[in-house]
């Protein structure tokens, strides 16, 4: 049987996966920030979907109106009965093409407020022709890749920067769908893989708790699987030698899956709307739509964090 540990018998990446890495995380804010500004909040809520139904509903839209299934299983690390609670009953308040208008509407606007006359400027323009050819060019490779699929068949808007958006919105989920499948083949749930990310230092627990659905009883529950298994030590979980060996293979095989979507661009292309997008993305941070206090917790989270 073939050891998937040894890349020997892989097809060769048409680049450097850090080179994608690299053009995916210096653009991925001008994407992320939907999930924080009040502008998305707003707009889901005028449509009867209050949070946490309107992340769900926005970003499991173009899947049309699904059942929580499809969204746990695509999604991966919320808690099942934290989707099951908003979905399918969203769509009984708003359709998806209704919750999509909403999504990118609000894209357009948070994105105006943060870099304002740039949004018609030149580097926009040659940003969001770069991005959406790596987007398009990633429709070759739908298999395994539902989210994906899902966000690549939607209809391209007219606007340079909600073009840009959208194009990111398809990479970031061509990179997830990768990522998902990584996470699998490591043997992980998708709770156990929250509570490596948080053994690895670098986002707090309680945020992935929050934000998850998951409550003090099923995390330690979690903990202890991945004790047994040697992938975390200590009295406050941190990763082991084993651990940040499998966190490592795991970004590295996500990395791996993700070339594909950005051989079209090259190593230049690449580093080209790197380039372009680094103070687009400083932009976004700097004018705080990025701010993690906004990602809206649910009733249901608000009580487990209380009881446990």
């Amino acid at each position: 049987m073939t050891d998937v540990a040894d890349p020997s018998w892989q097809k060769p990446s048409a680049l450097d996966p850090a080179v994608v890495r690299r053009a995916w995380r210096v653009t991925e804010p001008l994407h992320a920030m939907i999930y924080f500004v009040p502008e998305a909040h707003e707009r889901y809520a005028a449509l009867g979907l209050a949070e946490p139904a309107g992340y769900f509903a926005s970003r499991a839209a173009a899947l049309g109106p699904v059942g929580p299934g499809p969204v746990v299983a695509s999604f991966f690390n919320f808690n099942p009965d934290l989707v099951a609670r908003v979905l399918p009953a969203a769509w009984e308040r708003a359709t998806p093409a209704a919750v999509l208008a909403a999504r990118l509407e609000a894209a357009g606007t948070a994105l105006t407020r943060a870099l304002g006359d740039a949004v018609h400027g030149p580097e926009m323009v040659e940003a969001a022709e770069l991005a959406r050819r790596a987007a398009e060019s990633a429709t070759a490779y739908p298999e395994g890749r539902p989210l994906f699929a899902a966000h690549a068949a939607l209809p391209w808007p007219e606007q340079p920067h909600l073009i840009l958006w959208q194009a990111q919105t398809v990479l970031r989920e061509f990179r997830g769908d990768g990522h998902m499948a990584a996470l699998v083949l490591a043997g992980l749930t998708g709770l156990e893989a929250l509570v490596l990310h948080a053994a690895s230092g670098e986002v707090p627990v309680r945020f992935l708790r929050r934000t998850r659905g998951w409550n003090g009883e099923q995390w330690a529950d979690a903990v202890e699987r991945l004790r047994g298994r040697g992938l975390i030590e200590g009295d406050e979980p941190a990763l082991s030698d084993s651990g940040r060996a499998q966190r490592a293979w795991i970004e590295a095989a996500t990395d791996r899956l993700a070339t594909p979507a950005y051989a079209v661009l090259g190593a230049d292309g690449c580093a080209r709307l790197a380039e372009l997008t680094r103070p687009m993305s400083r932009a976004v941070v700097d004018a705080g739509l990025l701010n993690v206090d906004n990602a809206v917790p649910s009733r249901a989270d608000r009580v487990a964090s209380r009881s446990t």
